[in-house]
């Protein structure tokens, strides 16, 4: 039959010739085995199973094009190395000594999915009777994604390594399981560096209230854990607490003993403390607390704000399902799914909740901040266990007041004081165990703490001495299975785990890296992007200067002096009076009804507004600004492994290094300056302070010496040269272009669409 339009040629028959040879048979140069390749070991690793050849898909492509090598996994690491010859990279500067780019800690294993026939199923056992898949996805705590192909492998060794890496990865597991129980590093790598406070010691507390100029009470009782399991060695509590409130302290398991966190020059202090639940026919609890609010009350001036923030916070419950929708929208396998979820970005992230939390957080905080800069009233924050959302609040509160704590070792000093020797309990809320009975304690409670960090450290970038650099390898480093600090759930589990006998080398007391030794993981150069080049030290004024121009209490006569009014809706502070009685006589501490007539965001809206006009000082006090879109993304967290999103020049790094680089220029022109004018000493016309405060600048690093065209926005984690580059795709015709029949593609007209920017 002939074909209309053919010209009446008959057409030529379909290919039908089929090759059973595979492209390894046809490829002389592939023919001799290979023998499987292992990274470098760190001592005390140990490698339970291997495969290869495995095929690792690249991320940005949906032609399932990859690179073939080996997979292994060890007591430490799920790591696969390449059969490609890899190219030494001369610029590379951020580089992690104990995992690569192709390497998964164990502990940072979010979830496993299995790829049966197209269809992805979430693993959650060996499944040793069930077929083995013919793709492995993991998806990392750090949001990175790996896709592993097992079409290649042979199929003994294909289970063997899914069955092992699922086993290693997502079993429960005893602690001293983990990696950090068998890592034999030199002791020598493992010393403190720098003056991080470890709050392990009298004197690291004691050194800490005379800097803060409080009046407490030390607590050394709780050497041995007698007092409380839950509490750290030492400790301070307000001076009136008497030796018959330890003894009742006991019986509670330290329960309603308020911790100090902080002082105010003015005298007034922040405590927090886990909450009882309090019974109207349980009298002795209702006393007990009765006296440590009285106790709280008297530090300074008899005044007290309470505040329980399981009441005017989200739930750690509800903490974690925004954080797991949240982070679903950065988990991305192939660039189709990326840009299909683009259709509807800001209202999903808007519906997840997560920014939400992180406002509510940072408003609470500012709540605070309020009664104690303003109001100069001690404040008892409290919750059901006094470990979570009261370290969140207290830490944002003396990030706020407190510009040491802006530093980089004064804010490592803060999170030992508030999150490890507050006792967070960091082993179940990340769920390094992944104990089956546990799971529903795990809660990101510490990122949200980050996150917070981050808003303040993006919005007021001069203040902050580390940058978000080093926020971000922070949160990393919470799943890394070698350090000491984020791996227990309190000081005591710590202490009595740490002096036991390590089982494995037999070499007596185990003696973990500290987070904070980054020379661990880092070396100096890498550390250098730590550092915020945009951060100056507070000016040093004399003394005689001091006092004839600055009047005593000046913040305080900058703040409005109207009296605090307790509002009458649940999440504000209530004011304790002599009737404390009265208010304890129910199941938990309830709130006084003043003023119904007021606005529940009168007195915090007057206070902060007359902070937002006041003169910017980056060493005072420093609050965030919450309204409208002022609470973004983290970026750099949550972008970094997406090649879509990445701007070749730009992002926040571009505007970091052209800043950085004007900072430069003019503390060269104001020296070149001086010395045409006779120096500083002759009073020159350019004796002022503006010379002191770029002297004071932290000098350029040398990473970012070179042109900011050569960088990308996720600079230092992610290198453009591994990525190619391709042109924004509009998001109206987005839609179009991937649903539509690619035949009829020539023959649509072209019409114009305005390309949106995607950062």
């Amino acid at each position: 039959m002939l074909s209309l339009g053919s010209g009446g040629a008959k057409q030529p028959p379909k290919a039908s010739f089929v090759s059973y040879v595979t492209p390894e048979e046809i490829n002389p140069e592939k023919e001799p085995p290979k023998k499987e390749r292992y990274p470098d070991l760190l001592p005390g690793e140990v490698v339970f199973c291997s495969a290869s050849p495995i095929l690792k898909y690249t991320q940005d492509e949906l032609s399932q094009r990859g690179v073939f090598g080996t997979l292994v996994c060890t007591n430490f690491r799920v790591s696969f190395i390449s059969d490609e010859v890899q190219v030494e990279d001369t610029i590379q500067h951020f580089k992690n000594k104990l995992y690569g780019e192709n390497d998964i800690p164990l502990m940072c294993v979010d979830n496993i999915y299995g790829g049966y026939d197209d269809k992805k199923k979430l693993i959650t056992c060996p499944l040793l009777k069930n077929k083995c898949p013919s793709k492995i996805i993991i998806h990392c705590k750090d949001l990175r994604v790996f896709q592993y192909c097992l079409t290649y492998t042979d199929e003994k060794d294909a289970r063997k390594i899914f069955q092992g890496i699922v086993h290693h990865c997502l079993e429960s597991k005893s602690l001293k399981c983990v990696f950090a129980f068998s890592y034999n590093a030199n002791n020598a790598e493992m010393q403190r560096k720098g003056r991080t406070v470890m709050f392990d010691s009298i004197d690291d507390w004691t050194q800490e209230m005379k800097r803060t100029k409080g009046v407490c009470r030390l607590v050394a009782e709780n050497q041995s854990f007698e007092l409380s399991q839950r509490l750290p060695q030492y400790f301070f509590v307000p001076a009136n607490v008497t030796e018959e409130d330890f003894q009742n302290a006991r019986k509670f398991n330290g329960k309603g003993l308020p911790i100090w966190c902080w002082s105010h020059h003015t005298g007034c202090a922040l405590f927090k403390t886990a909450a009882l639940p309090l019974m109207q026919e349980d009298t002795i609890p209702q006393a007990y607390m009765e006296k440590m609010l009285n106790a709280v009350a008297q530090n300074y001036l008899y005044s007290v704000k309470t505040e329980d923030l399981s009441d005017t916070l989200p739930s750690l419950q509800e903490v974690q399902l925004s954080y797991t929708k949240f982070k679903q929208f950065f988990l991305i396998d192939n660039s189709t799914e990326f840009w299909m979820s683009d259709v509807k970005w800001f209202s999903s992230l808007e519906n997840a909740g997560w920014l939400d939390i992180i406002r509510q957080c940072l408003q609470k905080a500012v709540e605070v901040v309020e009664c104690l800069e303003k109001e100069n009233t001690n404040v008892l924050i409290m919750e059901e266990e006094g470990s979570d959302l009261c370290c969140v609040i207290s830490s944002l509160v003396q990030l706020m007041l407190d510009p040491y704590y802006r530093t980089l070792t004064g804010f490592q000093s803060l999170v030992q004081k508030e999150w490890i020797a507050g006792g967070h309990n960091f082993q179940d809320r990340c769920n390094h165990l992944h104990h089956k009975d546990k799971e529903h304690l795990q809660t990101p409670v510490f990122l949200l703490f980050l996150e917070c960090v981050w808003q303040l450290l993006h919005q007021h970038s001069p203040a902050f001495q580390f940058s978000e650099t080093y926020l971000t390898v922070l949160s990393d480093s919470v799943h890394v299975p070698v350090f000491s600090t984020f791996l227990f759930n309190s000081v005591q589990q710590k202490v009595s785990m740490m002096t036991a006998e390590s089982p494995q080398t037999q070499r007596g007391p185990l003696n973990c890296p500290t987070v904070w030794d980054w020379s661990v993981q880092f070396d100096c150069r890498a550390q250098e992007f730590f550092i915020n080049p945009l951060y100056t030290d507070k000016l040093r004024v004399d003394k005689l200067t001091k006092k004839s121009h600055r009047p005593k209490h000046t913040r305080q006569l900058s703040l409005p002096s109207s009296a605090f009014k307790t509002p009458s809706k649940k999440g504000f502070f209530k004011e304790e009076t002599d009737s404390l009685k009265k208010m304890l006589r129910v199941k938990r501490l309830s709130r006084w009804m003043l003023s119904p007539d007021a606005s529940p965001q009168a007195s915090t809206s007057e206070f902060y507004e007359a902070w937002l006009r006041r003169p910017l000082d980056y060493h005072g006090v420093l609050l965030p600004l919450l309204d409208g879109p002022a609470v973004r993304v983290w970026m750099q967290r949550y972008l970094r492994w997406i090649p879509e999103v990445q701007i070749c020049g730009g992002g926040t790094v571009a505007v970091t290094n052209r800043l950085a680089e004007l900072q430069g220029e003019v503390r060269e022109l104001l020296r070149r300056l001086e010395r045409q004018c006779g120096g500083i000493d002759a009073g020159g016309p350019y004796h002022s302070d503006h010379h002191h405060l770029y002297d004071n600048v932290a000098p350029l690093p040398p990473h970012l010496l070179r042109s900011s065209v050569r960088l990308s926005s996720s600079f230092p984690f992610a290198s453009i040269r591994n990525w190619p580059f391709k042109p924004a795709i509009p998001t109206s015709m987005l839609q179009g272009l991937i649903v539509s029949d690619p035949d009829n593609m020539a023959d649509r007209e072209d019409e114009y669409t305005e390309t949106i920017s995607l950062v």
